[in-house]
């Protein structure tokens, strides 16, 4: 039958994995290093890989394919609650993670309070588990190698999104705003150096709240280069 239906760019696919991580029917697998859209009747054509994919790789297109077969996706989805199945690249599966704080540290360490992953906002699905009544962190990547205590003071009892807008290609608002608007976010923290280039982190966050509608408490932290917090 004649239908829409994702279509993915080999070329421009860097292998990260996210966008078999964000189709909940299993459509997407990853094959040598890259995603294949392998079960033609698994895509519904609604997209939800789309905004996971970090190098728009993946469009739509109109052509002849298999229906989509709904009774075959639950049926495949049932059998993955009960088997541990590879979900696109190992590095991105999305996964949450407990500290036992009452575990003594070693003379000399630091513990880390990084709750989840992964934490980069190329690769971090739209819809994770841990999103929900979630305090926000979204923070410039030099961020935590100018300030020492980075973990202590910001990552702990938050959801950390790390990024470098003048690294990373395009921009993050799309990806931000479907987190903020697809989960029950409490709260944002927008933590960036005083370079000028992470002006741009910081409007992402603003125009990503503006844009999912919702009226979130949001603050932003500026960092020196020499590790202070601006006052």
């Amino acid at each position: 039958m004649l239908r829409k239906i994702i279509k993915i760019d080999d070329n421009k696919c860097n292998g990260c994995g996210a966008c078999a991580s964000a189709c909940h029917e299993g459509a997407i697998e990853m094959i040598n290093g890259k995603a294949v859209l392998t079960r033609e009747d698994y895509c519904d054509g609604l997209g939800d890989c789309l905004p996971a994919c970090p190098v728009d790789a993946i469009s739509f297109e109109e052509r002849e394919a298999p229906a989509y077969n709904e009774e075959a996706v639950k049926k495949a989805q049932a059998e993955k609650k009960s088997a541990k199945l590879p979900c696109g690249c190992p590095g991105t599966k999305a996964k949450a993670i407990r500290r036992e704080s009452s575990i003594p540290q070693k003379a000399g360490d630091t513990p880390s309070f990084l709750s989840q992953w992964p934490c980069q906002i190329k690769l971090v699905p739209v819809n994770a588990p841990y999103f929900e009544n979630a305090n926000l962190l979204v923070a410039a990547d030099c961020t935590a190698y100018a300030y020492g205590n980075f973990h202590y003071d910001f990552i702990r009892n938050h959801i950390t999104l790390i990024g470098c807008p003048k690294l990373d290609e395009g921009d993050y608002t799309e990806k931000l705003t479907q987190i903020i608007k697809n989960n029950n976010i409490k709260s944002v923290k927008i933590v960036r150096m005083e370079v000028p280039c992470c002006g741009g982190l910081e409007n992402a966050v603003k125009n990503a709240i503006k844009a999912s509608g919702k009226s979130l408490p949001w603050q932003v932290v500026t960092i020196t280069t020499d590790g202070k917090i601006l006052e």
